[in-house]
Parts: structure tokens; C-alpha cells; sequence
């Protein structure tokens, strides 16, 4: 089952989530927070703002790979996907965050 996990890690131990497909796949990967509030209001943002496709930055990469990104109101970057080898399996996974975002629970995971 699709799902956004929270978790810590990195050098300052910050908060970041990620959302996983159902086969638990990583869709979209967050940036560290300071705080487990201020990651599960990015997580409020991504469900808020995945649907909008002005809210949805689609980009190729230097070695021809496919990525997106969820981007907030303010501009600033939700959440960054993975790489993808072909454009139609990265808009597959722009659909996959549009339909499962809004309704997917959200977990608690040790690193």
C-alpha cells in the first residue's frame, strides 16, 4: 500500500519523508526539516499542491534521465522524484502522486 513515511537521518538528524508505492518503490523524497511539524505541513503541502499541474516541474537531467518535482506556492521544492529512464514512466509517477497523495497514510519509520 502507497504510503508517506517520516523518518530522520543525515548529519544534523533533520525530519524528511518519502512517498512509497505500493510495491514500496520510492516516488518522491523531501529535503530535511528542523522539526516533525514542519515535515508533516511539507507533507499537507505536497497533498495540497501535487494535483495543480502548475505546482508539478517536470526536467531531464545532464545523462538523459527524467525526474519531477512537487514545488509549494512560495516556489520552494516539496519534494524531489527519483530518476526515471523514459518521460512516460516519469508522468506515470506524476499521475501515481496525483490520484494516492491525498489519501495514502502517513507512517512513522526508523532509517
Amino acid at each position: 500500500m502507497a504510503k508517506f513515511e517520516v523518518y530522520q537521518s543525515g548529519k544534523k538528524n533533520e525530519f524528511r519523508f518519502r512517498l512509497t508505492a505500493d510495491n514500496g518503490q520510492t516516488i518522491l523524497s523531501s529535503e530535511g526539516y528542523a522539526t516533525k511539524a514542519a515535515c508533516l505541513n511539507g507533507i499537507a503541502s505536497v497533498k495540497k499542491n501535487a494535483k495543480d499541474p502548475k505546482r508539478v516541474s517536470k526536467t531531464k537531467t545532464p545523462g538523459k534521465m527524467f525526474r519531477f518535482a512537487v514545488i509549494a506556492g512560495n516556489n520552494e521544492i516539496i519534494g524531489i522524484s527519483q530518476n526515471y529512464t523514459t518521460e512516460s514512466g516519469r508522468d506515470n509517477e506524476i499521475d501515481s502522486v496525483k490520484r494516492n497523495a491525498t489519501k495514502v497514510e502517513i507512517k512513522e519509520v526508523k532509517k
